[in-house]
C-alpha cells in the first residue's frame, strides 16, 4: 500500500475543509473507530513480524502526520472565526460615554444594611420570623394580657375570618405583626441560650400621620446570657448609634418606662441640636442648645417572656430593644416626612438614594448619599 499517497490525500481534504462541521467529519473518517487509517493499525496485529516491522513505522507515521494536521486546520479555522466575530462585533470609542444609570438604593435598605453591619461587628446573628403571625406568638407570649390596648382593632390589623390551631387544637387569631418581638419568641424556642441576634423587618400598626405609617420598618435587639444586666444594654446601644450616627459624642438618657415584655423597662432618649433646619444627633441634651429626644424603647427581657420562650429566668437573663429603622434614616440623613418613603417619587429617591455600590462598611463609613 502506498502510505504517502493515503497521507498526501488525507492532508489535500483536510486541507480544503471549510469550517469545523467538516473538518470533524474528515476526522471521524480518518481517525474514528472505523476511520481508514484506524484500520490500518487494527491489521497491525494480522501481519507477519517482518510486515509490522516495515510497515508498522510507516502506518504509525502516517497517524501522526495526519492529526498534527488535523490540529493546525482547527487552529486556523477557530482564529479565522473569531476574527469575522470581531469584524462584526465592534465599538465606536469616539461616541459620548452611556448614561449613568440612575437606579438607587431606597434609604430604609441601606440603613438595614448600615445596623447589620454594625451589629455583626459585635457579634449579633441576623433573625427573622413570618409578617403574618398569631395571636399567642405576637401578643400573649410577650406577657400582653387580653385587655392591653395594643390588642385592640384600631391599633392592629386582624384577618376576618383567619383563625389557625396550634398544637394543643385551640384556635389563635392571625394579624399582622405590630413589632418585630415575636422573633425573640420563635428565636428561643428553636435555638435556646445564649442567644444575640437581631431582627429587623416589616411591621404593621393602624396609624397614619408625617411621622407614622401604616407599615414600617424595626430592627429588634435581642441577648440573652447569664448575669445580663442594664449596664450592658447601654454599653451596647450607646457603642450602635456611635457607630451608625458616625460621631463620639452621642450621650444617652435612660428613663424608667414600661413595656409589658421587659422588666424594667428604660425609654433611652438622646440628645440632639437644630443644624440648618433640622435635628442632629449628638452632645447631651442638657447643653446650650441641645435637648433631649425620645429614640427607642429597651429593658431587661421579662421572666415571663423568658419561660414562654422555653427558657429558666433564675439561669438566664436579658436584655431588648426595638427602633424604627424610618426613623433612624429620617434622623442620619435629613429626612421631615415618614410619608414620602413610600410614595414612590423618583425625584425624592434620587435625592435620598444610594449608589448600588455604596456597600456599608465599618472602615469605609456606614453610610454616604449620593
Amino acid at each position: 500500500m502506498d502510505y504517502e499517497a493515503t497521507g498526501q490525500a488525507a492532508l489535500a481534504e483536510i486541507a480544503g475543509a471549510q469550517d469545523l462541521d467538516a473538518l470533524e467529519g474528515l476526522r471521524v473518517a480518518l481517525l474514528g473507530k472505523r476511520g481508514s487509517i484506524s484500520g490500518l493499525l487494527k491489521m497491525l496485529g494480522t501481519m507477519t513480524p517482518e510486515q509490522r516491522q516495515s510497515e508498522g513505522p510507516l502506518i504509525h507515521s502516517l497517524r501522526e502526520t495526519v492529526t498534527v494536521a488535523l490540529a493546525a486546520r482547527k487552529t486556523e479555522l477557530d482564529e479565522a472565526a473569531l476574527a469575522a466575530r470581531l469584524a462584526g462585533e465592534w465599538l465606536d470609542l469616539s461616541l459620548p460615554a452611556p448614561e449613568t444609570p440612575r437606579g438607587t438604593i431606597h434609604p430604609v435598605s441601606q440603613v438595614m444594611d448600615e445596623l447589620a453591619e454594625i451589629f455583626a461587628d459585635l457579634g449579633f446573628a441576623v433573625a427573622s420570623g413570618p409578617e403574618i403571625e398569631d395571636d399567642w406568638h405576637n401578643f400573649s407570649a410577650l406577657n400582653m394580657p387580653e385587655s392591653h390596648p395594643a390588642r385592640a382593632m384600631h391599633d392592629t390589623f386582624y384577618f376576618p375570618d383567619r383563625d389557625a390551631p396550634d398544637s394543643h387544637g385551640n384556635t389563635r387569631e392571625m394579624l399582622l405583626r405590630t413589632h418585630t418581638s415575636p422573633v425573640q419568641i420563635r428565636t428561643m424556642l428553636a435555638e435556646g441560650a445564649p442567644l444575640r441576634v437581631i431582627a429587623p423587618g416589616r411591621v404593621y400598626r393602624s396609624d397614619s400621620d408625617a411621622t407614622h405609617t401604616p407599615m414600617f420598618h424595626q430592627v429588634e435587639g435581642l441577648v440573652i446570657d447569664r448575669g445580663i444586666h442594664l449596664g450592658h444594654l447601654k454599653w451596647t446601644l450607646e457603642t450602635v448609634l456611635k457607630a451608625f450616627f458616625e460621631r463620639d459624642d452621642i450621650v444617652l438618657r435612660l428613663r424608667p418606662s414600661y413595656f409589658p415584655f421587659t422588666e424594667p423597662s428604660v425609654e433611652v432618649d438622646t440628645g440632639y441640636s437644630w443644624v440648618d433646619g433640622r435635628r442632629v444627633v449628638g452632645g447631651s441634651g442638657d447643653a446650650p442648645g441641645h435637648a433631649w429626644m425620645e429614640l427607642l424603647g429597651s429593658g431587661m427581657v421579662n421572666a415571663h417572656v423568658l419561660r414562654a420562650g422555653g427558657l429558666d429566668p433564675d439561669e438566664w437573663q436579658g436584655f431588648a430593644f426595638g427602633v424604627g429603622v424610618d426613623r433612624l434614616a429620617m434622623l442620619k440623613y435629613g429626612m421631615n416626612d415618614l410619608r414620602a418613603f413610600f410614595d414612590g417619587d423618583a425625584r425624592w429617591l434620587a435625592h435620598y438614594g444610594f449608589s448600588a455600590l455604596d456597600v456599608p462598611t465599618l472602615s469605609g463609613g456606614v453610610g454616604t448619599p449620593v
